[in-house]
């Protein structure tokens, strides 16, 4: 059975490529720093402050009505259950399944840093060890993994952050992908904040179609979290207005079906 994008087709044809290029900017200042505070940060992931290395793959910001045609890009938006009412997506998605081909450095980066990267300023007070948590939206075997990285480098310990489990659901993570354990080593994502201050933290495609709504760092390894996280806290600058609320995601809809 056929589907329609027809919330999709109308806004692409309403606003056309101004109004995808504008899904694709910062909506928040580079003078914007994020603060720790007891062991613990957490960002919504449309709050970076700039991307880089976007000439194939670009960040696209998806929330209520704002669904920008930017290439292939097979399933529907996730607008509803995300924090803040809004989520990021790596498009175009050229490898949505296991049948497409693999064009490395393209449409995947096993190597971190290489492209589509993330850039988020975030102050600690706490040194110490940080594991990472993203909120992740995973269709299929190939939109679950990216790479995290610390003030322009990419330690081993960030990269190969993968998906397995709750697909067709936004889902926690903290899982390392590995050559004997492909599903991910639970809790072997961190960075270590060596120097209290401003740091950057950079998140890198490794898979297109990657969709990310939120991420946590904490010193705490027991730590799992639950429903949308906790909220972000700012040390200098300030965060724009939350996006409308989605109560039910709109968009698809069966062709010769009540």
């Amino acid at each position: 059975m056929k589907y329609v994008k027809l919330v999709h087709f109308m806004f692409t044809l309403i606003i056309g490529s101004n109004y995808v290029s504008s899904q694709t900017n910062a909506i928040i200042s580079d003078k914007v720093i994020f603060a720790e505070k007891n062991g613990i940060v957490a960002i919504e992931a449309e709050h970076f402050y700039k991307q880089s290395l976007h000439e194939k793959r670009q960040w696209v910001i998806f929330s209520k009505g704002a669904w920008p045609n930017f290439g292939r890009d097979d399933d529907a938006p996730h607008c509803m259950g995300a924090s803040g009412n809004a989520y990021l997506e790596l498009l175009p998605d050229t490898r949505a399944t296991h049948g497409d081909k693999l064009i490395d450095q393209e449409n995947f980066s096993n190597v971190a840093g290489k492209m589509a990267i993330l850039h988020y300023k975030v102050n600690f007070e706490n040194v110490g060890r940080y594991y990472v948590w993203v909120r992740a939206y995973s269709t299929g075997s190939e939109d679950n993994g990216i790479h995290v990285g610390l003030d322009g480098e990419w330690p081993e310990t960030g990269q190969r952050m993968q998906w397995c489990e709750g697909k067709n659901s936004w889902k926690w993570s903290s899982k390392q992908r590995t050559k004997e354990v492909h599903c991910g080593i639970p809790m072997a994502i961190y960075l270590d904040i060596k120097n209290p201050g401003v740091h950057e933290v950079t998140f890198s495609m490794r898979e297109d179609g990657f969709e990310m709504d939120k991420f946590i760092l904490t010193t705490d390894k027991e730590f799992i979290p639950e429903g949308i996280g906790p909220k972000s806290v700012v040390s200098k600058g300030k965060l724009p207005r939350p996006f409308p609320k989605v109560k039910v995601d709109l968009v698809k809809y069966r062709m010769g079906e009540n």
